[in-house]
């Protein structure tokens, strides 16, 4: 059983599916509204400024998993930089983290958003959710990423529904400029901007967890860094159309209250546009989650293969070809966290530990390239200014939200 390995299973195209599914969809179906409560017609700034640092920070990933293509890859980049197996499986055991805390934080969303077609309890609606996307992700890998797809094409069709239906609205940026000051009647909030910026980077996470998959991507020193950029670039230009779309539709303080804001934008279509909008909205939290245990088991297979973890979860299982064990535990937490704790906490602090961890990433590659005689020549790499501007922003915007 231990002797099985992974597959290589996975191309350009599926993978940049993969990611763009990690990003678009629950985080920004369940958060965009309170983003909108928080910086009010501002809410696009918001989103673009959580993009570009996704953007800057891609690039620290993709250099990274080109010269360490690995599970638990963010482990492997740390041990690498600083020759220390503690810090390396620390920083493992914080990747497994973020992905669980995420994982809870769109369940917790999925919920919500199945509160307004039917009323379920909420800790028995949970527990059957988490294990059902526990049940995928033990399935098989290709069946874990065919799902992610078919759902990604889902919800990024909605949003360009959602485009071709309120674009009409778009027409209204030019008024909203030369007013100004009447749409911030109070001054334009530059700390809502930066609050929100902080909560909806959490719709960009994900990028980061295309790397976990480097032992099952095809000619991965290529296809990675390919497509994690694309992910991250078309994923930054939906969510600001999008954003922008809504707050000149509906009102920010209406969309700071809906648990499904986005069908809300649309509820003048009929109803049973509006209910389809919320069985998307409910799919979308089910793929980001089923996406965050796939990434979190898949550390936790790395760190047990780097004797970082108990090596029981090393194992493969011959017929899924999947962690079976990483997977159990991942899920375990997942479903912990997401009974006992709110929407709101859970993904603020998705943000922050995840911040924390580029910060440190950020470091290990500057580290990396200050201590190499020469980078090697079959990979990809970019300009040491790139991790210094990343770390900057990582540290800029963590320092904000500890004042704030």
């Amino acid at each position: 059983m231990n002797d099985a390995k992974l597959k290589r299973s996975i191309s350009l195209p599926v993978l940049f599916l993969y990611g763009l599914g990690t990003m678009v969809g629950g985080g920004f179906y369940a958060l965009s509204g309170k983003v909108a409560g928080l910086s009010g017609m501002a809410a696009p700034l918001s989103f673009l400024i959580a993009g570009v640092l996704a953007f800057l920070n891609v690039f620290t990933f993709s250099e990274l998993s080109s010269r360490y293509p690995v599970s638990a890859g963010e482990a492997k980049y740390v041990q690498e930089a600083f020759k220390s197996k503690w810090f390396s499986g620390t920083v493992g055991w914080l990747v497994i983290l973020t992905g669980v805390v995420s994982a809870a934080t769109l369940s917790v969303a999925t919920i919500g958003f199945l509160q307004d077609l039917v009323s379920v309890p909420e800790s028995i609606g949970i527990i059957i959710l988490v294990v059902f996307m526990g049940l995928i992700c033990a399935w098989g890998i290709g069946e874990s990423v065919k799902v992610v797809m078919v759902i990604t094409i889902i919800e990024v069709g909605a949003l360009f529904y959602i485009l071709l239906s309120k674009g009409g609205n778009l027409d209204q940026i030019p008024d909203v400029i030369s007013n100004i000051d009447t749409h911030f009647a109070n001054g334009f909030p530059f700390i809502g901007i930066l609050s929100g910026a902080f909560l909806s980077f959490y719709a960009f996470i994900g990028f980061e967890d295309m790397v976990n998959m480097a032992e099952e991507v095809k000619n991965v020193k290529k296809t990675l860094p390919k497509a994690m950029i694309w992910a991250v670039v078309c994923t930054t230009i939906i969510y600001v159309l999008v954003a922008t779309t809504m707050v000149l539709t509906v009102s920010p303080g209406t969309l700071a209250t809906a648990n499904a804001p986005l069908a809300k934008i649309i509820e003048g279509d009929g109803a049973l546009v509006t209910q389809f909008f919320i069985i998307i909205s409910i799919l979308t939290g089910l793929n980001g989650a089923l996406v965050q245990i796939v990434m979190s088991s898949r550390v936790l297979y790395g760190l047990g293969k780097e004797k970082k973890a108990p090596k029981i979860f090393s194992a493969v299982h011959q017929k899924t070809q999947t962690p079976i064990q990483a997977t159990a535990l991942a899920t375990a937490i997942v479903l912990a966290l997401a009974l006992f704790f709110p929407l709101i906490g859970l993904a603020e602090a998705t943000s922050f530990i995840i911040l924390i961890l580029f910060t440190i990433l950020n470091i290990a590659l500057i580290w990396i390239k200050k201590h190499e005689t020469a980078p090697p020549k079959d990979i990809k790499t970019y300009p040491i200014w790139l991790p210094f501007i990343s770390l900057i922003a990582c540290l800029g915007i963590l320092i904000f939200k500890i004042i704030e």
